[in-house]
């Protein structure tokens, strides 16, 4: 079985703008065999950034959660495992939201899906 975990873009852009989701992204996001899943820390991120008028979202951090869960991806919490592993990562990139998502999947064995090219730079299973 498939675990994937989605990098916060692609949680929105599948909500929003799938368009600009890659074939690849979209075909595992239509695959009821795949498990997928998003970090609590992207919730987060969403909610600060719509909180500062960053990244306005119609109907609000409520929208997301509602479509998180009626596309039946999973939410990963943060934990103590967590956040030590994301404590080891190397300084290559300082966004902390994707310090997390990428301890994360390091320690779900998932694969981060993401367009984003730091991530790609870390030791961790990531697909576009």
């Amino acid at each position: 079985m498939n675990n994937y975990l989605l990098d916060t873009h692609v949680l929105l852009w599948s909500i929003f703008d799938s368009n600009k989701l890659s074939n690849t992204t979209q075909r595992i996001l239509m695959d009821s065999s795949c498990h997928k899943f998003i970090s609590i820390c992207s919730m987060w991120e969403i909610s600060i950034k719509n909180r500062i008028g960053k990244l306005p979202i119609p109907k609000g951090i409520s929208n997301i959660f509602f479509h998180v869960q009626m596309n039946g991806f999973g939410i990963k919490e943060v934990n103590q495992e967590c956040i030590e592993i994301y404590n080891d990562l190397p300084l290559i990139h300082r966004d902390p939201f994707d310090g997390i998502i990428i301890a994360t999947a390091l320690l779900g064995k998932m694969t981060i899906i993401t367009i984003d090219e730091n991530i790609k730079k870390y030791d961790v299973k990531w697909l576009w």
